[in-house]
């Protein structure tokens, strides 16, 4: 982050100006990609969870549990933290993004965890809404349970790859920088379908199939991807690990997809 568009265009042979905007987003282009994940963040999570919260103090929706809670304020200190370290390493402060980033040793395993014991707490919660409905209501949160089960699919391969790709990235981060902050972008990119999801009017495949959350996270962090390839030319290892993990987990969340195995396997898996 901290290497010049002079050095860089050096070590390119030249092929690229040094122009003023290349200098900027060689600069600040993890600020950047930190932003876009702020705002899409945002976009997708505020005016839900308002209109949630007013339905759960309505008393039309049970309350929110507390791992929910945990894990909204976990996600969002670490989006923040993100965007924090992307500026002081922006801005030439090494030693504060060297020191903030115990942060991140910490809120990184706390997320996982939390976010292992929500699924569960989730599932729970529904299959006792649908046992104690109305018989009319049934059906509907029948359905709802099967939406359920095959959003798991994508919870564990967030959870899974998310551990993997940050204890990668916190394992590399001093002697190998440029891989070490490529795969925090892209480890916390995986969850961000969460969001993308709640934008009403954006195009989506959920329910039917998880198609669009996986489109969508390959948008996310297609601006590092595209400025990576423009400026050198060539594919950066971090993406090559990241895609070995991501397209073949993918591939087998849509082939699991509203299968009758599935549908069977995942509440055995969270205890029901």
């Amino acid at each position: 982050m901290s290497t010049t568009a002079s050095s860089l265009d050096h070590r390119m042979g030249g092929r690229v100006p040094a122009s003023a905007l290349v200098r900027f987003v060689d600069r600040w282009i993890f600020v950047l990609m930190a932003a876009w994940f702020v705002v899409i963040t945002l976009t997708g999570f505020i005016p839900t969870s308002l209109e949630k919260i007013a339905a759960s103090q309505a008393g039309m929706r049970p309350p929110f549990p507390f791992m929910l809670h945990a894990h909204a304020v976990l996600m969002g200190a670490f989006i923040l933290l993100l965007l924090a370290q992307a500026i002081l390493v922006a801005t030439g402060r090494q030693q504060h993004h060297q020191k903030l980033g115990m942060a991140g040793i910490v809120i990184a395993p706390a997320l996982v965890v939390v976010g292992c014991l929500l699924v569960p707490i989730i599932h729970h919660q529904v299959w006792g809404m649908t046992q104690a409905a109305p018989p009319e209501a049934q059906a509907e949160l029948q359905q709802v349970m099967v939406i359920i089960r095959n959003i798991m699919l994508l919870q564990i391969q967030v959870g899974a790859l998310f551990a993997i790709y940050i204890g990668i990235a916190l394992y590399l981060r001093k002697s190998d920088p440029g891989m070490h902050k490529r795969l925090i972008f892209l480890a916390v990119a995986l969850p961000l379908p969460a969001a993308f999801d709640r934008i009403a009017w954006l195009p989506n495949t959920m329910p039917e199939t998880p198609l669009g959350p996986i489109l969508y996270i390959l948008l996310a962090v297609a601006p590092m991807f595209i400025w990576d390839l423009l400026r050198t030319r060539k594919v950066h290892k971090a993406y090559s690990l990241w895609l070995a993990g991501f397209l073949p987990s993918s591939v087998l969340i849509y082939l699991l997809w509203n299968s009758d195995w599935w549908q069977a396997t995942a509440p055995r898996l969270v205890g029901l």
